[in-house]
């Protein structure tokens, strides 16, 4: 595939296209423990998404996927189509190196997204094998983690540093 040149995903006149990627189980959101997840549900956090997006010249497209080859398909896709990925690994952030090594070829910002604080729970949950690769990591702030990660590839996307 010829390289698209460093403007690809970000076309004059029309807002970048900005995934929102989710991984298993976060299609539950609402009703599975609202006490760590809160009550906001998917299609919540995806509305939210789009009205900041459309503020910050971005259009969102969130999906979820229970299946880590489907994630891991989209995230090649980012990749050749040179798209920002704000992502929320899910379980897959402490153990697939698949998806780790797929979003190492990343061509766009990528902000890594967590809705509870893994670091205050359980051990297993403070290793995330996506952190080495990406641009940042927001979490603890529940639906506003989404919207601070949109924030930043904003900032990225313009060329402003975020310190």
């Amino acid at each position: 595939m010829p390289d698209p040149g460093p403007e690809a995903g970000v076309p004059h006149g029309r807002a970048t296209t900005v995934l929102v990627l989710n991984g298993p189980n976060l299609g539950r959101l609402g009703s599975r423990e609202p006490e760590i997840y809160g009550s906001a549900t998917l299609a919540d956090i995806a509305a939210a998404c789009a009205e900041l997006g459309a503020e910050l010249g971005l259009k969102v497209d969130v999906r979820q996927t229970d299946d880590e080859a489907e994630l891991v398909g989209w995230v090649h896709e980012a990749a050749e189509l040179r798209l920002p990925i704000v992502l929320n690994p899910a379980a897959f952030t402490h153990y697939s190196y698949a998806l780790r090594d797929a979003l190492a070829m990343r061509t766009a910002p990528l902000v890594e997204v967590h809705l509870s604080n893994p670091a205050a729970r359980e051990s297993f949950r403070h290793t995330s094998v996506v952190a080495g690769v990406a641009d940042g990591t927001i979490a603890g702030f529940g639906q506003q983690s989404y919207l601070l990660a949109l924030r930043a590839v904003a900032s990225l996307l313009s060329g402003r540093t975020l310190g």
